[in-house]
């Protein structure tokens, strides 16, 4: 049987808000875009509970909620928005040329790149029972809800150690679980962890079971590696601070990458190594990893793609 394929002006990877952004303002641009949604249509955000440091929503709102009015918009502007996965691409000549769900081929004069990134966890069968519900993967998004509360953080990285020192402004108290003897984290980070009275460093120490009520978190039964004990946590919150990994495997030996998988863009814009290409969001971003800087980046892929196939239709007819 013959493949499919379709030629399209602009390709955009992935729906989270990085996603969902560059299709609105592709669309008003009249690139006639087509979103591919992945396997997680709406991204990170689809399973977190409440947003509240989103601007434009003074009372708050869900995050599949969210996202659910980010694609109404992209969709009432003209996005073809299609459920299906890229399994493979190949960027060696224009237009480029991209694999959908094994069977299709899509040609396309840009891509955009929102493939996000996925939070590491620790594997737990009840983290997952939990997540929105006191577990979560990440302490900017989430402390808020814990103020005045005592909550754990798992972790030993730069990252966790920061979030530890950022729920201890809000929380009473913040144990803080490190694996080994001692921290991956720089030197200034471990010392501001140290100097802040109400974090509780738990060396040596592994999560063994998150405890809850059903509804929502009530403690954690952490054990020690030295000396086999075990202790429960009384606590509301538990934060995964072990890491990211970009959803970028599928570009890997393609597009420049750090040693870790996040994509490589010229600074101050979102273009890549491949003419054409170019990648916004969490797939990108390591740093900030917000809804609101995704949606930012977002933006800027779609105006990067814009002013490309401006430029190249100049050349063309010039």
């Amino acid at each position: 049987m013959e493949q499919e394929t379709e030629h399209i002006k602009c390709l955009i990877i992935g729906s989270g808000p990085a996603g969902y952004t560059a299709a609105i303002y592709a669309s008003r641009a009249d690139l006639k875009p087509v979103m591919y949604t992945g396997m997680v249509p709406g991204g990170q955000l689809t399973q977190t509970t409440d947003v509240e440091n989103y601007p434009g929503y003074p009372m708050g709102i869900t995050g599949p909620e969210m996202m659910e009015n980010f694609r109404k918009q992209a969709e009432r502007l003209g996005t073809d928005i299609r459920y299906g996965y890229v399994s493979e691409v190949n960027f060696s000549s224009l237009p480029h040329k991209v694999i959908i769900d094994g069977i299709k081929t899509v040609l396309a004069d840009t891509v955009i790149i929102s493939t996000g990134a996925s939070a590491k966890w620790l594997g737990l069968a009840s983290e997952q029972k939990y997540s929105g519900f006191g577990v979560s993967a990440c302490a900017v998004c989430d402390g808020f809800f814990f103020k005045g509360q005592d909550v754990a953080i798992v972790g030993a990285g730069d990252t966790a150690a920061e979030e530890a020192t950022y729920l201890a402004k809000l929380c009473r108290k913040v144990y803080m679980i490190v694996r080994r003897d001692e921290f991956r984290a720089s030197k200034a980070m471990v010392q501001r962890v140290l100097n802040t009275p109400n974090i509780e460093l738990l060396y040596n120490t592994e999560t063994k079971e998150i405890v809850g009520d059903g509804q929502s978190v009530t403690g954690v039964t952490v054990i020690n590696n030295e000396s086999g004990d075990e202790q429960t946590l009384n606590i509301t919150g538990f934060f995964v601070a072990i890491g990211h990994k970009p959803n970028t495997d599928i570009f890997r030996g393609i597009i420049h990458m750090d040693d870790t998988g996040y994509i490589k863009t010229a600074p101050g814009s979102t273009t890549t190594n491949i003419e054409g290409v170019f990648c916004c969001g969490d797939a990108q971003d390591h740093i900030y990893r917000q809804a609101v800087t995704a949606a930012g980046s977002g933006c800027m892929a779609a105006i990067d793609a814009e002013r490309y196939l401006a430029a190249k239709e100049h050349i063309v007819t010039a």
